[in-house]
């Protein structure tokens, strides 16, 4: 890859040391883009544990776990309101009257104590409990979803498997019209790929994503069902009846992560068995293992990036940040950092330490986490028991991409019939 197609570098500001400078672009790094997880490991090796890159508009990378978990944890410093509420009333104030609402990602885009408030009605929804129910629904798309390919011997995963299968799961969940999920997946490709954080785009995509949930948001209101969209109707938020621009709140927050980020995971734990026989055959034998398989194929390729803002002035372990300088809580960095995961590149099934952060830590840990888990379990279980030794196929080597979701785009598997 070419230069030209990395980011422009913008001036390094005076505040920022030339120590702790690595020109490194999220989104188009040649070396992510060829092995995601190889060039992780190779910024641990060489570059600071924080640092500050020109690209995508100059920005901080949070690398090392330590660090990670202090910022996920101090949302007083590394603020998730990119858009803060007196801007957002600003903005409102120039348009015109009758302009559609403006919706925020809540509560992910909120902090504490309104972050608290939004947060608390979806618990219940995304409880161990209510996704164990899911289980065999689940467990039975997955089951149609290979034996549509298993006479093949070869599939492209990340379409045939990867992305219908939690999508659908899904946007049933929501009860989103699953006819209409091509549409939706690229309504959030669209809103992924943004290169930066520029709020005047990042407000004219959830526009547009919240418009595309609209008629099925008030049709819920009208006649619910057994969904989510229905029970947030029935929720009050902060003692106040939800309103429609609450349920276009969260209905972004929802649809971007409900319909992008699990399937990434799932690239990744697959192409990792594909690659190693030996762990499909000790799995084959040991099914029980696969919950600790998970685990550690979560660790070993972590995929979420977060972004925050800074709210104040801070020295951050050595790094002098600004309040407005942006920072990305780099969580596949932060998992195989070395300080806290002894041999980090190795996938070691009877690992003692699978603490990962995958999916962060703090008040902003993942809702989805229990979902993620289930989903991705049942996927290995259902491949290893209905599929013969798959490996990657040669001919077609896998394709990635950065950002935010550091994922598969493509990947190859082939199997003998």
């Amino acid at each position: 890859m070419s230069q030209a197609t990395l980011t422009p570098a913008v001036p390094k500001p005076a505040h920022i040391p030339d120590a702790l400078v690595c020109d490194f672009d999220m989104f188009n790094d040649p070396g992510l883009l060829a092995d995601p997880h190889e060039r992780i490991l190779e910024l641990l090796r060489t570059a600071p544990a924080v640092f500050w890159t020109p690209r995508n508009g100059g920005h901080w990378v949070l690398m090392s776990h330590e660090a990670n978990f202090t910022a996920s944890r101090d949302t007083e410093t590394f603020s998730s309101e990119f858009i803060p509420p007196e801007k957002l009333a600003m903005l409102k104030t120039m348009l015109p009257p009758g302009s559609p609402h403006i919706p925020i990602a809540v509560p992910i885009n909120l902090d504490p104590p309104e972050h608290t408030k939004y947060r608390m009605p979806l618990n219940r929804v995304f409880s161990p409990k209510a996704i164990a129910a899911l289980k065999d629904s689940i467990r039975q798309l997955a089951g149609e979803l290979i034996d549509k390919v298993k006479a093949d011997g070869r599939c492209e995963f990340m379409t045939a498997i990867a992305e219908p299968l939690p999508v659908q799961v899904f946007l049933k969940m929501l009860g989103l019209p699953l006819s209409r999920w091509e549409e939706y997946r690229e309504l959030v490709r669209e809103h992924l790929a943004a290169s930066n954080l520029d709020p005047r785009r990042m407000m004219q995509s959830m526009m547009k994503i919240a418009a595309s949930m609209r008629p099925t948001m008030l049709e819920r209101r009208d006649n619910p069902q057994d969904d989510i969209l229905s029970m947030l109707w029935k929720v009050e938020v902060d003692g106040k009846p939800t309103t429609i621009e609450d349920m276009e709140n969260y209905g972004v927050l929802l649809f971007i992560a409900g319909l992008d980020t699990v399937m990434n995971g799932m690239g990744h734990g697959v192409r990792h068995l594909a690659r190693n026989p030996e762990l499909q055959a000790q799995l084959r034998a040991n099914p029980e293992l696969v919950g600790e398989a998970t685990e550690e194929l979560l660790r070993r390729y972590t995929f979420t990036v977060p972004p925050r803002i800074l709210a104040k002035d801070v020295e951050f372990m050595g790094a002098p940040m600004k309040k407005g300088d942006k920072a990305m809580l780099y969580l596949p960095a932060a998992d195989l950092d070395a300080r806290e995961f002894a041999d980090p590149e190795r996938f070691d099934l009877n690992r003692e330490n699978k603490v990962h952060i995958a999916f962060n830590a703090g008040p902003h840990r993942c809702l989805g986490s229990h979902l993620a888990r289930v989903e991705l379990q049942v996927l290995y279980e259902e491949m290893l028991a209905r599929l013969p030794t798959f490996r990657l196929d040669p001919a077609r080597p896998p394709k990635f991409h950065g950002g935010h979701v550091v994922g598969v785009d493509v990947l190859h598997l082939i199997w003998d019939v």
